[in-house]
């Protein structure tokens, strides 16, 4: 920074020492208040003072928007908030190390998790849930509602009839498949009039 803002080279610097701090230096500049570095991945982040690492260490670790994750990705977090110190990634995982929280839950194992099933992928029309509502008072001859939902898109046909036997669920099913397609599954609450010769 001395070097940036007012040209003083360190003292007591080898020639081997001089020829690495100008090496380096190309990768600084000062903009007054702020020194800035280009990185490896020539993004230019700002270079922050011992005073200010605790608050950014804090903030992307265990703030709102932390997560308590590991020390490499808490330094890959500040990083991209456009911030750098020469010992980042020493002290992110000190400071990881140090969280009680980050401690209590970094070592969970596909032991200690839930047994994961996977999902069936399915198409609209392809899952209905059938079933029948009723008795009702009697209107126009119907005493019962046949309701067939789709599982995917949630469309719902529905049929008032005068019984619930298998031969009205059957005229309700071929109309049902000759507009929609036959399903890959019906289900249902197993009644007679749904499992049934």
């Amino acid at each position: 920074m001395n070097f940036l803002a007012a040209n003083i080279i360190p003292k007591g610097l080898t020639n081997q020492q001089k020829k690495r701090f100008f090496n380096d230096v190309k990768n600084y500049f000062w903009d007054d208040p702020f020194l800035f570095r280009r990185c490896a991945d020539q993004v230019i982040r700002r270079c922050v003072t011992r005073s200010e690492t605790s608050k950014i260490l804090e903030h992307c670790h265990s703030g709102p928007t932390g997560g308590h994750y590991s020390g490499t990705k808490t330094a890959h977090k500040i990083l991209e908030l456009g911030f750098y110190w020469p010992s980042l990634f020493k002290d992110t995982n000190r400071y990881v190390t140090s969280c009680d929280k980050y401690q209590r839950t970094c070592n969970i194992s596909k032991h200690d998790q839930m047994p994961q099933n996977y999902m069936l992928s399915c198409e609209i029309f392809d899952v209905w849930g059938i079933d029948f509502t009723g008795l009702f008072p009697n209107l126009f001859g119907n005493k019962y509602i046949l309701v067939a939902i789709d599982y995917m898109s949630k469309w719902m046909e529905a049929q008032a009839l005068p019984t619930n036997d298998a031969r009205v669920v059957v005229r309700f099913l071929k109309k049902l498949f000759s507009r929609f397609g036959t399903p890959r599954a019906i289900i249902s609450d197993r009644g007679t009039h749904f499992c049934n010769t």
